[in-house]
């Protein structure tokens, strides 16, 4: 799966401005993600290649021989703040919990519906996809059923505030994709979840 650095990196792989006799035309720069942490780029030219795993530092792309150097965030923000504008915002995910053998949200879930609807509000033209599961008591078939009735109770919770239909997706995952492994006929409360993406 490709990181949130990668897909920054893909982005920033621009002509730079030049700002010195001895700069590189173009470069590409490591940004972190959200959460801090980075991955890493490996640069190769005909000569030589450079590695970068560290935020802030750029390798050249002109040069047979590809150098790293520390890059400040003004020469990013003057350089790509354009590209880094139009980034899309990082999907926010929810899980809502259900209670035993039906299609009613536990309290706590309950209460999270307001934050999943302020999320697609706050952007334009959210998309949302909603997928229902449930454990591993009772029928697989019947529990395809239920995981699809959860996540409908959620998809017209959400209309009924106002979502429009065209931007929601609903489907069932039933038993087949566990969140916490159990064997057959296990009740099992994490499980038991709806999952929300607004993208």
């Amino acid at each position: 799966m490709r990181s949130a650095s990668f897909l920054r990196i893909a982005r920033l792989v621009l002509p730079a401005v030049v700002l010195s006799a001895c700069a590189p035309k173009s470069w590409v720069v490591l940004m972190p993600n959200e959460d801090g942490s980075t991955g890493r780029i490996i640069v190769t030219g005909e000569t030589g290649q450079a590695e970068v795993a560290e935020a802030g530092v750029a390798a050249s792309l002109d040069s047979p021989t590809p150098e790293t150097f520390k890059v400040t965030p003004y020469r990013i923000e003057q350089t790509f703040g354009g590209a880094l504008e139009a980034e899309p915002m990082a999907p926010a995910v929810f899980t809502l919990y259900f209670e035993v053998g039906g299609a009613r949200l536990t309290a706590e879930s309950e209460a999270l519906l307001p934050a999943v609807l302020a999320e697609a509000a706050s952007r334009d033209a959210a998309d949302i996809s909603i997928v229902g599961h449930t454990d591993t008591t009772g029928d697989p078939a019947d529990n395809q059923a239920l995981g699809l009735l959860r996540a409908s109770f959620v998809r017209d919770a959400l209309l009924a505030a106002g979502l429009r239909l065209d931007r929601i997706s609903t489907e069932s995952h039933g038993e087949g994709n566990l969140l916490v492994a159990t064997p057959d006929d296990t009740p099992e409360a994490y499980n038991r979840r709806v999952e929300v993406v607004v993208r």
